[in-house]
Order: C-alpha cells, then sequence, then structure tokens
C-alpha cells in the first residue's frame, strides 16, 4: 500500500548548517545512520525528494561501460525475457 503521510517540520540551525529532523520518515523508508541517500532538487516545484541510494559496486573486472550495455540489452528484450521467465 502506498500511503503518503505528511509531516511539518521546522528548519532548524545544526552547527553552521540549516537542517530538519525526521527520524521517523527515514525509518519508514528503512534507512538507519550511516546509510547514503540519493537528493533530488526540484527548484521549479520546490519538492526535494530523498531517496534509498540504489549505487552498487561493480566487481573487480566488471567496468561501468559493461553495465550500460547490458541495461541497454535488457531495456531492449524486456518483453522477451519477461517471456522467457515466464515460460
Amino acid at each position: 500500500m502506498n500511503r503518503v503521510v505528511e509531516m511539518e517540520r521546522k528548519v532548524t540551525k545544526f552547527g553552521n548548517s540549516l537542517g530538519i529532523t525526521m527520524t521517523d520518515a527515514l525509518k519508514q523508508i528503512g534507512l538507519s545512520q550511516g546509510d547514503s541517500v540519493q537528493i533530488d532538487v526540484n527548484q521549479t516545484t520546490g519538492e526535494i525528494i530523498i531517496k534509498k541510494s540504489t549505487k552498487v559496486v561493480l566487481p573487480n573486472g566488471i567496468s561501468k561501460d559493461f553495465m550500460d550495455t547490458l541495461s541497454n540489452v535488457i531495456d531492449e528484450y524486456d518483453q522477451t525475457l519477461q517471456g522467457l521467465k515466464d515460460r
């Protein structure tokens, strides 16, 4: 179930930085101290989207170019691959 939970917080000062506390919201998406996040800022709408980082460290010998090519092949042949999976 995708449920949007609205929270209102005040911007406060943390040392020389501005920030907000949102421990409950972070826990809801499975984040804890030390986890990496991806932050997308939409200046037009004023939205900030925080997502759990899905960055993967490639094993030795696997280049980014290989992964890009593999991703393109998967995108191009997605229906065929799904058909094989469902056999």
